[in-house]
């Protein structure tokens, strides 16, 4: 992983660590019930469908540090509601809190954090495959069902070579989306304005999509994946570029994201955004 260091920071970085902490603890309130465990909060996800939320530092806690008993009452109550048992958290704005989430049995996993300041300009859009276009998708899109699920594809075959997962692993993900409500819940964010979706086409066969949830002057650029019989043509890149450009003209002024591993970040380089933090997952 590409350590940041003193060079990779900018005056303001810390006055950004702070907007981001207050994106992090914002942006689920809109799905999630919080529930206050002192130096902890966890977020338990509204319904049975959408993204199931995790626990991280309270906002603005001014009290002792979380301990392991603090994380083992939350992974109890996590366990109680079926949530997962996930702690999420940025490694320089809460660094005490990785050794009692380990002491509580979990395993901390490390994912690059990078950021398009105020001040920052990302890189021009690359060129797309003959026949492909980026598009910003409208919650009654036809496609919609397609860009939701070509994510979850993606994510199912890790990685950035090409494989053969395609057209028919995305037609099973897009049918299985749409009937357990998953298609209906982003078209809805999408009206609410608390989703932005963009995807890369060719004709009306979704080959790359991503999203990003605006919160005020920050968002974050979340879910950008593509199919594994579509990998290795910028795709990725050009989905990105399409949601910061979205996002800096409706207002947006900071745009971060957490790439999985540093062979991803380095896409995200391209794309303008600069090493920032460290994003921390706590799982079992």
């Amino acid at each position: 992983m590409h350590a940041v260091t003193s060079a990779d920071r900018a005056p303001g970085d810390r006055a950004l660590l702070d907007e981001i902490e207050r994106y992090y603890d914002t942006v689920p309130r809109s799905a999630a019930d919080a529930e206050d465990f002192g130096p902890l909060t966890l977020f338990v996800r509204r319904g049975s469908i959408g993204w199931q939320y995790y626990a991280r530092p309270t906002l603005g806690h001014d009290g002792p540090a979380a301990t392991v008993d603090d994380v083992r009452k939350v992974l109890e109550r996590q366990r109680e509601v079926g949530a997962p048992e996930a702690f999420e958290w940025v490694a320089e704005q809460n660094p005490e809190l990785r050794a009692a989430v380990e002491a509580a049995g979990l395993t901390v996993h490390e994912h690059p954090l990078l950021v398009l300041g105020p001040q920052e300009e990302p890189a021009p859009a690359p060129g797309l495959p003959e026949r492909v276009a980026v598009r910003v998708l409208a919650a009654d899109a036809p496609e919609l069902a397609d860009a939701v699920a070509v994510p979850h594809v993606a994510f199912g075959n890790p990685g950035t070579a090409a494989g053969p997962a395609g057209a028919a692993e995305l037609a099973e993900n897009a049918a299985r989306l749409t009937a357990e409500g998953g298609v209906a819940r982003i078209a809805q964010r999408i009206t609410d304005g608390v989703t932005v979706l963009a995807a890369a086409l060719d004709g009306t066969e979704a080959l790359c999509a991503g999203q990003h949830n605006p919160v005020g002057p920050v968002t974050e650029v979340v879910g950008v994946g593509t199919l594994p019989s579509a990998r290795r043509r910028g795709l990725g890149l050009a989905v990105t570029a399409a949601l910061v450009a979205h996002a800096r003209a409706n207002g947006v002024r900071t745009v971060f994201l957490s790439a999985s591993d540093e062979d991803v970040a380095r896409i995200y380089r391209r794309a303008g955004f600069r090493p920032f933090a460290t994003a921390l997952i706590a799982e079992p």
